[in-house]
């Protein structure tokens, strides 16, 4: 049997042989990776805070608001369970008095409607012998109340 032509050994490369991973390669490796973990779930949670920090403070502001409101509303009913208040409303809404007291109801005055003057109707403008208006002379008494120039 004949061998096959081999290459001379110049031209030829030879083979690298795979360095094996050293054991400082895999920690480095895996302190590298645990670190990358560790900045994304620090990045998320930084996000997270800023979110539920604007949210307690939308909270703190609309309960500063109703703990106003709830103030103004319980001032409010006391006013309106004092005897102040009952007799405020009896004298205003009720008519009511106290004894010895006489009610007195303004009556507003009964007046006379003032006659107005009603204008004189076309047909009874042509009857005492004037001629009929023009349309102009007609919108110039709308429009100034009084006869047109001449």
């Amino acid at each position: 049997m004949s061998e096959p032509p081999s290459l001379p050994k110049s031209a030829s490369k030879p083979r690298s042989t795979p360095r094996p991973i050293s054991n400082m390669q895999i920690v480095f490796g895996a302190i590298l990776a645990i670190s990358l973990l560790l900045a994304i779930n620090f990045s998320g949670r930084i996000a997270a805070g800023r979110q539920i920090s604007a949210q307690r403070q939308e909270l703190l502001y609309s309960i500063e608001t109703l703990q106003a409101r709830a103030t103004a509303l319980r001032t409010e009913l006391d006013f309106y369970s004092s005897d102040a208040f009952i007799e405020e409303w009896a004298r205003r809404e009720g008519k009511m008095i106290k004894a010895g007291e006489v009610l007195v109801v303004p009556v507003p005055p009964l007046t006379t409607p003032t006659p107005v003057r009603t204008p004189t109707p076309l047909p009874a403008i042509v009857a005492r012998g004037q001629s009929a208006p023009s349309n102009f002379e007609l919108w110039w008494q709308l429009f100034f109340d009084s006869p047109p120039p001449r």
